[in-house]
């Protein structure tokens, strides 16, 4: 998950952050790919090298790059591609960028999401919006987003604070450490929506789609998996993989922490058959679009 440190109360670090990752999903930095240098970034994006520094630590500890004294940093995994497999034995997985550009090849625009902050979603549709902004993929007559993310009020299991066996007893600034934690994945969500709407948004403002409905619900749950539907056609589903790693606070403050895979969780794809309604595909679809319509209808509050 992104986090909003650095410069400027985090604006420039996030700015490289969310470039560097779109570069990743549209393939400008492809799987085993170096990054531009430090130098070469700090100066195209208007940053110091020590913001440079951040966000390469941040994807480094995603898993995304894997960065060598005086190597420079190489794309390691990729939206597309979800770690290495043997070439004599391809293993094929799912992807959210294959998936959002097929929702977006339709006439209708149409997308049930359940997502833990919609960071994932958000770089993708910010994707999509520029290739009809600049007539890479024809006009849709209409896009329509329903999205669940969890209530700001439910306690989640992650991200987590960790303290250590042998530490000293500071319950007080573990206390503080995990509600500075809480919020920072608060921020992530409400940054990520807030981009996602726009991003939709500005495409009807600019009379580029003539209708756009974009509506965001908020429902106390704890996600344990994601969930992305193109009601009537396919999905994806992926369970959220809990991992240890380290967090860097706003304060500069570095502790280890319980966080889960967003943009690195393994999906897996399921397409409606509407030729056998018992089939797999079919039944999963119907099962889960029951499940989203019943929680978008009975349980959720507006965001």
């Amino acid at each position: 998950m992104s986090s909003g440190r650095g410069e400027g109360g985090g604006r420039e670090f996030n700015a490289l952050l969310e470039a560097l990752r779109v570069g990743m999903a549209d393939g400008t930095y492809t799987l085993g790919r170096l990054l531009p240098t430090q130098r070469e970034l700090a100066e195209q994006f208007g940053v110091s090298r020590d913001t440079v520094q951040r966000v390469l630590r941040e994807l480094k500890e995603e898993g995304w790059i894997e960065s060598r004294q005086g190597s420079g940093s190489r794309v390691v995994k990729t939206p597309t591609h979800l770690g290495k497999v043997p070439q004599d034995a391809p293993r094929l997985r799912a992807a959210l960028g294959p998936f959002i550009t097929r929702a977006f090849a339709q006439p209708r625009v149409r997308l049930d999401v359940f997502t833990l902050t919609s960071e994932s979603l958000d770089a993708h549709v910010r994707l999509q919006a520029e290739h009809i902004r600049t007539g890479e993929i024809a006009t849709p007559e209409s896009i329509e987003l329903r999205m669940l993310l969890p209530s700001e009020s439910v306690e989640l299991p992650y991200p987590r604070a960790i303290k250590r066996v042998g530490e000293a007893d500071g319950t007080e600034q573990l206390d503080r450490l995990q509600e500075e934690i809480r919020e920072r994945l608060r921020g992530i969500a409400r940054r990520h929506t807030t981009s996602l709407r726009a991003a939709l948004r500005n495409l009807k403002t600019e009379g580029l789609v003539p209708s756009v409905n974009v509506e965001v619900r908020t429902v106390p749950l704890v996600p344990t998996f994601k969930l992305y539907l193109r009601p009537g056609a396919e999905a994806l589903f992926g369970p959220y993989e809990v991992v240890e790693r380290s967090i860097l606070l706003d304060d500069g403050t570095e502790m280890d922490a319980l966080d889960v895979l967003g943009l690195g969780s393994t999906l897996i794809r399921h397409v409606n058959d509407e030729g056998d309604p018992n089939s797999t595909g079919s039944v999963f679809m119907e099962s889960m679009q029951a499940w989203f319509d019943a929680c978008w209808q009975r349980l959720t509050v507006t965001y």
